[in-house]
């Protein structure tokens, strides 16, 4: 009996322990305290919230930190097991590169609290492209210990060398690049033994003459980019090992001569960046030994014609940037010889003569950029010649600026090339000639413009992406029924005629069209509704007609700039319009548009917050599709062309020049990311909303030649942004709001309202809001109250003289003999 109960004891006991332990390990997995599913620590939670306290948000990054399960909010990553905050990853989605106005608008700021020190167990930081105010924050970071990966470029930090980081021999990745740092010394460097990436461009480290010597000690290292760094001298050491450096960027310094002579130590360099120096040594030797090059760019280096030679002795290249040196003659056979080349780029050079047959030998080549020289002549072995291997992968060809003319029978021999490999050519701004030239479906972008390509249209063009800015003409053929594959057309200024073909709606896959600049007439066929992945449609200044088709707004659910300006357009705008989730340009204007302007404007989405997703989208296609997208801005015509401005970003509404009547809508006001509004020239009247300034970001307001009235809300001198008004011509009156910015508009801004007074106008105010001079029915409202109060005024004032010597005995002896002198003076005794 006892064995019995000593037994269940026993077994007790293990059941208690093994519950205890369960416990415990769940205890472990929950944290013993809050809401068990949430893996986020406290303490760590409490330290982000701090953090956030001290940031400026401009554009909402941060609205994700609620709630109690900070491992889900954005920009924050957790250990899976242990809960602890190991990555904070906050870089800008904006790059001051690209996208420079909404770097510097929307970026974060403010202070960096020193309470991300309580995240002990983070492993990446990542504060790059923001522009935070605390100067000597860089101290704090030193005690991050467990950092693996620093990234505070283009972050606005200042100070001096940033010593304190040598404490962190954990780290592995480094990007310190575009601070403005005041370093003499790298020697703390050298304590980083683990480092692989260190990116220090752009910082001046003139006076640091011993970087060599120690990045020399840094056995890791794989990638180091010192680009623009002023590096124009440095000490000289007995022995350089670059054994482990795979890619090194010293491009845009003044290296010296004797830089080159340790770079036969590079023995496994893969990506070698020199471009924008000036060199002038021989480089034969620096390149002997780099067995493994395989990217090379030496643009903008004062090269010579000897160069080239040398290079094409290097046979694993793949990608090589000669632009704009001094290389002069032909192009050398000898190029045909790197097989491996994907990427070739000898633009604005002096190279002269025809193009080399042997360039079509360049079976991988991809990316093939020859525009700015002199080339001329023949261009069939390279594009027409069924042998060549070239057009097998070619996607990208760029012949611009050169002197190759007339491809139909002048200097090119033999029938006409047929174009038919790759998806890009770009053979814009020579001097081509002719019909159009036989060109395969397989192309997805062709640049033909600024030739002087002439004649009728065939159904070839049908085929084709960029024709623009010829001298096409006739009618276009409604010939567009077999290519599902299209994505963007460009057939603007040019001087087509006719109708637009309803056969455009068979392009299903259609995102870009772009029709600007001809004589086309006629109502938009109802058969573009199939085109439902539309993100850019440019049909101003034409001749077209009719009612705005209601189907925009319903099939077009992707369209991101609607461009209708400058043709006979009528109706009322359709509401349907407001459907357009993505919207970001929207411009009616010159047309013959009636009704009021539509209050659920207000929801375009895509208007309402700029937000990261938005602003990607919209560059995005911008940069893919390549066509320009000319717009009034400012009171002045704009053609925003992604060449010239990679990763733009606008929003836009321009209904100017129509017959709209009605006020303004104040959900317009909604519109927090709009920065282009122009209205003028219709027949709107009431007020400018009150709450004007919740458009923050509005950058132009054009109201001019309106019937609008009223004062002008002061909250307009919170646009902070503003840099062009007009609120000319209409019936504003009263005092023009005091801001600097307003103040340092034209006095034309303000033009043409008789009411209004104060700077710039010269008229002084009386008193604030007063009118100076109204329209003729508030003059008869002010002679109303005049003749409403002359009573009460004539009882006030005979009372006022009169009442005191009734009822006071002293005030009436004295008011007697008063008029009693009068009476003697003016008549004596009589």
């Amino acid at each position: 009996m006892g064995m019995i109960m000593g037994r269940k004891t026993s077994f007790l006991v293990v059941l208690v322990h093994w519950y205890l332990s369960l416990a415990t390990i769940l205890c472990m997995f929950t944290y013993c305290h809050g809401n068990p599913n949430v893996l986020c620590r406290k303490r760590e939670r409490a330290a982000l919230l701090t953090f956030k306290e001290s940031i400026v948000d401009p554009s909402n990054q941060l609205s994700s930190w609620i709630g109690e399960e900070c491992c889900m909010w954005k920009g924050i990553g957790c250990d899976n097991i242990t809960g602890h905050v190991i990555q904070l990853n906050l870089r800008s989605p904006y790059d001051p590169y690209t996208a420079y106005e909404d770097f510097e608008r929307l970026r974060l700021g403010g202070l960096v609290n020193d309470s991300l020190l309580g995240l002990k167990h983070l492993h990446y930081l990542d504060l790059s492209s923001n522009c935070f105010e605390d100067t000597t924050i860089l101290s704090f970071f030193g005690h991050l210990q467990n950092l693996r990966y620093l990234n505070l470029s283009h972050a606005c930090f200042v100070g001096g060398s940033p010593h304190q980081l040598a404490n962190l021999s954990n780290l592995h990745y480094l990007d310190i690049s575009d601070l403005s740092l005041q370093i003499d010394n790298l020697e703390w460097l050298s304590h980083l033994s683990l480092l692989e990436f260190l990116d220090m461009s752009y910082l001046n480290l003139s006076k640091a003459s011993n970087w060599l010597q120690v990045m020399n000690m840094l056995p890791s290292l794989a990638e180091l980019h010192l680009s623009a760094c002023e590096l124009d001298k440095y000490d000289p050491i007995p022995y350089v090992n670059f054994s482990s450096l795979v890619v090194l960027d010293l491009s845009s310094n003044w290296l010296p001569d004797s830089t080159f002579d340790w770079f036969q130590s590079l023995t496994s360099l893969v990506t070698l960046d020199l471009s924008e120096n000036y060199i002038q040594s021989p480089l034969q030797a620096a390149f002997q030994n780099m067995s493994c090059m395989r990217n090379l760019y030496l643009s903008y280096s004062n090269l010579s014609s000897t160069m080239l030679n040398l290079l094409c002795n290097v046979s694993t290249l793949e990608r090589l940037d000669l632009a704009y040196n001094n290389i002069q003659g032909v192009i050398p056979d000898a190029i045909g010889s790197l097989s491996r080349l994907r990427y070739l780029v000898l633009s604005g050079n002096g190279f002269e003569g025809k193009l080399p047959r042997s360039l079509g030998n360049l079976c991988n080549m991809q990316f093939l950029d020859l525009s700015d020289n002199k080339l001329w002549g023949d261009v069939y072995g390279l594009l027409g010649n069924s042998s060549a291997c070239i057009v097998g992968n070619l996607k990208h060809l760029d012949l611009t600026l050169n002197k190759l003319s007339d491809l139909a029978q002048n200097q090119i021999h033999g029938s006409i090339p047929s174009l038919s490999f790759g998806n890009t050519i770009i053979l814009a701004s020579n001097n081509f000639s002719g019909p159009l030239p036989l060109i395969s479906s397989r192309i997805r972008y062709l640049d033909l413009s600024n030739n002087s390509l002439h004649g009728s249209l065939s159904p070839l063009i049908c085929e084709h992406k960029d024709l623009s800015k010829n001298l096409l003409s006739e009618e276009l053929h409604d010939c567009w029924m077999n290519n599902s594959q299209l994505e963007v057309l460009n057939l603007g200024s040019n001087k087509l005629t006719g109708k637009i073909p309803s056969s455009f709606g068979s392009l299903s896959t259609l995102m870009s069209l772009s029709l600007y600049k001809n004589n086309l007439s006629g109502d938009l066929p109802l058969s573009l509704q199939n085109c439902q992945y539309l993100e850019i449609v440019d049909m101003s200044e034409n001749h077209l007609l009719g009612n705005l088709s209601i189907w925009l707004g319903h099939s077009s659910a992707n369209l991101a700039a609607l461009v209708l300006r400058s043709n006979r357009f009528h109706g009322n705008i359709p509401q349907e319009l407001c459907h357009l989730n993505l919207l970001q340009v929207m411009d009616l204007a010159h047309n013959k548009f009636t009704g009021s302007i539509l209050r659920c404007f207000g929801n375009l989405s895509a208007m309402v917050r700029l937000d990261q997703d938005t602003l990607a989208y919209f560059s995005e296609i911008l940069t893919v599709h390549g066509n320009p997208l000319s717009l009034v801005t400012k009171g002045t015509e704009h053609e925003y062309n992604t060449i010239d401005t990679i990763g733009l970003v606008t929003t836009s509404i321009d209904l100017s020049s129509n017959d709209l009547i009605g006020e303004i809508p104040k959900e317009l006001t909604n519109l927090n990311g709009l920065r282009y509004l122009n209205l003028s020239n219709n027949q709107l009247h009431g007020k400018i909303p009150d709450n004007i300034n919740a458009m923050n970001l509005l950058e132009s307001l054009d109201l001019s030649m309106n019937n609008l009235t009223g004062v002008i809300p002061q909250s307009i001198a919170n646009l902070t942004f503003l840099s062009y008004l007009n609120l000319s011509y209409n019936n504003f009156y009263g005092r023009i709001p005091s801001s600097t910015q307003l103040q340092s508009f034209s006095a034309l801004s303000f033009i043409g309202n008789h009411g209004l007074c104060g700077p710039p106008l010269t008229p002084n105010c009386v008193g604030d809001d007063t009118p100076l001079e109204l329209h003729q029915d508030s003059g008869w409202i002010d002679m109303k109250w005049f003749y409403m109060g002359m009573p009460f005024g004539f009882v006030v004032g005979f009372w006022g003289v009169f009442g005191p010597p009734a009822f006071n005995k002293a005030w009436r002896s004295a008011f007697f003999k008063f008029f009693n002198g009068i009476k003697y003076k003016l008549f004596g005794d009589a």
